[in-house]
């Protein structure tokens, strides 16, 4: 295999979400036609992630026209992947029907996505002459705009997932004992990034992070969800990671185990310190040091996934470390700086926690069985999955500026233009923590 593809195969990996695959059979690491099938999975990912990613966008900026014709788009060109093109493994020439399956799913999830959309922006014309006669009311209206946002939304995380999927099912890898760790590194890593892009939009939205929280308002800081999102899914880690009482214990599920349950207590306990309106707490950020010291201590049958996962470790520890310092000696316990600007530093945990993410994902022993037939080095691998997680926050932010953009408002959170009639001002409302006083909205608008 030629270096060049060698590195393309390493790009395929690097992002791969693993799913259950029921198939049996041997592991074969070298996809057929990687020429071909390297640029076919770079145009899904432009096609089937990015640009319903830029849809979501428009569809929350209610531009909803704009919104439409891409979604149209990526509607046509899954139909056409899910007929026509497959990414085969070696084992019989097919592609595995979790992830064939997935691409499927997207196909009709864009369709529906499309047809909510045009019924929203009027162009659709079998919806026409109902949504004149019942729902011209701003009610129904509204319901189908957030019923709109919604699968925008969620099938540009199916696209994700079927992006993440192609490698796998090219590849063929993480079959039978394999499959729950695929799924394991998969998921987890998937959350982390998922949880840096959240913490990006809370701070690059201007009127969330400039957010104050007024006597007598119920709005809850970011740290009480938070916890209480770790202390659910520590929950269902502790219970899920392991057979209770129907199988012998391993070095694996006391690991997976014992994560759950620290989740779960410190989850508690940051709810508790956070339950007051606004009251900032430090324990989310405890807990992702604590995991990835856990992380960085998990030794693995290959050099190689050690240091991976030692690298993982230490980049989540940093996100922890450094959201530490941020709530308490950047913010000094407030909503945002003095000056309500965003500070350099604060884009180092959203960004740690990209990193770590695909880092994990990249992670698991298959996958890093591949990377050393290839010939590559922990070095060089982290390297460009770091580079990888690099462009991810970068693509986070190209889309949070193109929502200020659409709806007219800077970086400051001033309103810069109005061609958009009431959508600036319906859009922040939306975009609010949670309940405001009247004078702060009144002020805002």
């Amino acid at each position: 295999m030629k270096p060049v593809f060698r590195f393309a195969a390493l790009l395929l990996l690097i992002v791969a979400v693993l799913a259950e695959m029921d198939m049996s059979g041997p592991k074969e690491f070298h996809p057929k036609d990687a020429e071909f099938k390297s640029f076919h999975w770079i145009f899904t990912l432009a096609v089937l992630f990015m640009m319903p990613s830029i849809a979501s966008v428009y569809a929350f900026a209610q531009v909803e026209h704009v919104a439409s014709i891409i979604h149209l788009i990526c509607f046509l060109y899954s139909a056409y992947e899910s007929l026509f093109l497959d990414f085969p493994d070696n084992v019989d020439n097919h592609e595995n029907r979790t992830s064939k399956g997935t691409s499927w799913f997207l196909t009709w999830e864009l369709g529906a996505t499309l047809f909510v959309g045009t019924a929203v922006n009027g162009s659709n014309v079998l919806l026409n002459r109902w949504f004149k006669e019942k729902s011209e009311s701003y009610a129904s209206l509204r319901f189908l705009r957030r019923l709109y946002k919604i699968l925008s939304v969620t099938s540009a995380l199916t696209g994700w997932v079927r992006v993440c999927l192609a490698p796998v099912a090219l590849f063929g890898f993480c079959y039978g004992a394999s499959t729950g760790q695929c799924i394991a590194h998969g998921i987890m890593g998937s959350a982390f990034i998922f949880y840096g892009f959240i913490l990006a939009w809370v701070l690059v939205i201007p009127w969330i992070r400039k957010h104050t929280l007024t006597p007598g308002a119920s709005a809850k800081s970011q740290e009480f969800w938070d916890s209480s999102l770790m202390c659910l899914w520590g929950i269902v880690n502790t219970f899920t990671e392991h057979r209770w009482g129907k199988e012998g214990w391993s070095h694996g599920d006391y690991q997976h185990t014992a994560m759950g349950i620290i989740w779960w207590c410190g989850g508690l306990l940051g709810m508790w310190l956070s339950r007051k309106n606004g009251q900032r707490s430090l324990v989310p950020a405890i807990l992702l040091i604590f995991t990835g010291y856990a992380m960085s201590q998990h030794a693995q049958h290959l050099e190689l996934s050690t240091k991976v996962h030692a690298m993982f470790g230490l980049v989540l520890m940093a996100g922890g470390a450094s959201r530490i310092i941020e709530i308490s000696f950047l913010l000094k316990d407030k909503g945002c700086s003095l000056s309500g600007q965003i500070l350099t530093f604060q884009h180092l945990p959203p960004l740690s926690l990209v990193m770590s993410g695909l880092l994990f994902m990249s992670a698991n022993e298959e996958q890093l069985h591949l990377v050393h037939d290839l010939g590559a080095d922990h070095s060089s691998y982290i390297m460009v999955v770091c580079g990888a997680g690099f462009m991810i926050y970068l693509w986070m932010l190209i889309l949070l500026a193109l929502y200020l953009h659409l709806v007219g408002y800077d970086n400051d959170g001033e309103l810069t233009r109005h061609g958009y009639g009431n959508l600036a001002s319906t859009e922040a409302a939306e975009f609010e923590l949670s309940e405001m006083s009247g004078d702060e909205q009144e002020e805002r608008h």
